[in-house]
């Protein structure tokens, strides 16, 4: 594993700012209302040859009633005890501050090498404020201005002699599972339930989680990326700019992810929203999994399950052949078998058939049941093939293509997912002038 470096400090200082400055991706939402990062949020940096792992911290505060702090709190503290070297990032405008003198005071029972990066340092004079951050009693400082990266050079300069040489591991590109929808539908309590630890805050404050945040999952056989991400509200719902970038975030790790792990609340059941995005992984082909969660909290009858699943597939018709799995993340229900679905969905997603065996199977059916003659004229399919591309599409060469409708490439589509088990992917299909 890279070493890892954690970005400390109190909120608003530039922790985040640095942190995409770090791994060259705007992947950290930077507003200047404080407090914006909440969770722990990692990449990856390299400087002079050597790799590192970034994780950017929520601002530290004490003595504060706000409920997410207490949780931010706990956040910094755990991203200190996974860290190799911490860097603590103080503000040079607002000098030292009772706050900064805190996590001063942490940071001086830890063995780990520390970097105190002064912050906002962009003119000479501030260069002269800067002397009075010694009084943290942390050694000396580097004079930083993240926004521009002054200064930041001298500062990954000292951090990587620091940082013990780890041996290089070929990266091995891994598939990326993003759990998604509306906010408070428990996608948090999904990935923590999962990974046997806190590491995303948990509140029944819809809208706690704002970054799209990357965990490698690694246990019972399988390997993949877990992306956390925020709450996906109507437009109409999103009013501040932070929730806007939240939301973005959202809609970006769908589109870059494999599968989509749906999550919904079985308290509110499967409403307008969590339709709105199970339609965009549907747009963007994604692999999608729908896990009912909060199962343990509904009162059940006989049929209560069935029915539930039912009302669901009317509702995502024609795209009925989707997984539904009903979890609880308090009580780990069916949690495993969750994992073991997406993993299937995403094996299945990227799926080859050889043409050969594809025309010995489909050529028959065509020939049983050809397409309806239309003005007289009969459509003949004489080859069919897979596309070589990333998702599951096939191309049928006809005679007369143009006269192939709606009805029948559902009924090629409904046999192909019945003989191959395309369950929870979305295909596609094209008839061809052969």
């Amino acid at each position: 594993m890279n070493n890892i470096v954690a970005i400390v400090g109190r909120p608003n200082v530039g922790k985040s700012t640095f942190f995409n400055r770090l791994i060259q991706r705007r992947e950290a939402i930077v507003d200047s209302v404080s407090g914006v990062t909440r969770d722990r949020n990692y990449g990856k940096s390299e400087w002079n040859g050597k790799e590192f792992s970034v994780i950017d911290t929520g601002g530290y505060i004490k003595g504060s009633d706000d409920v997410f702090e207490a949780e931010i709190r706990r956040q910094v503290e755990l991203a200190i005890d996974e860290a190799d070297a911490i860097i603590f990032m103080v503000d040079v405008e607002e000098g030292i501050t009772p706050m900064d003198a805190e996590v001063a005071k942490l940071l001086r029972k830890v063995t780990k090498p520390i970097f105190l990066a002064v912050n906002k340092v962009d003119n000479g004079q501030r260069e002269k404020d800067a002397y009075e951050f010694y009084n943290l009693g942390l050694g000396e400082y580097f004079t930083i201005a993240g926004m521009t990266g002054s200064g930041t050079g001298d500062l990954l300069d000292a951090l990587v002699i620091a940082l013990p040489d780890s041996p290089i591991v070929e990266e091995v590109e891994l598939p990326r599972f993003a759990v998604v929808g509306r906010p408070n539908a428990g996608k948090s309590s999904f990935i923590n339930a999962l990974i046997g630890e806190d590491r995303y805050i948990v509140t029944d404050i819809a809208g706690t989680t704002r970054d799209a945040i990357d965990t490698k999952y690694n246990r019972f056989g399988f390997e993949f990326n877990l992306v956390d991400t925020a709450g996906i509200r109507r437009k109409a719902k999103v009013k501040e700019d932070l929730e806007f970038y939240s939301v973005m975030r959202s809609v970006r790790a769908i589109e870059h992810s494999d599968v989509c792990i749906l999550i919904v609340d079985a308290t509110r059941g499967f409403e307008g929203q969590d339709q709105s995005i199970f339609w965009l992984a549907e747009k963007n082909r994604k692999g999608i999994v729908i896990l009912i969660n909060k199962w343990d909290l509904v009162e059940k009858e006989t049929m209560t399950t069935v029915q539930f699943e039912r009302d669901i597939r009317e509702k995502i018709a024609p795209f009925t052949d989707v997984p539904i799995i009903f979890t609880s993340t308090i009580t780990k229900q069916r949690l495993l078998k969750a994992l073991e679905t997406a993993v299937a969905v995403y094996e299945t997603r990227k799926r080859r058939i050889a043409t050969s065996k594809f025309n010995e199977t489909m050529l028959p059916i065509i020939e049983q049941t050809p397409p309806p003659a239309l003005k007289g004229k009969y459509v003949k399919i004489k080859y069919c093939m897979q596309l070589p591309t990333a998702t599951p599409q096939f191309v049928f060469f006809a005679n007369l293509p143009q006269y192939v409708k709606d009805p029948y490439k559902r009924f090629i589509e409904n046999k192909l997912r019945e003989i191959y088990d395309f369950n929870g992917v979305p295909i596609d299909l094209y008839f061809r002038q052969k």
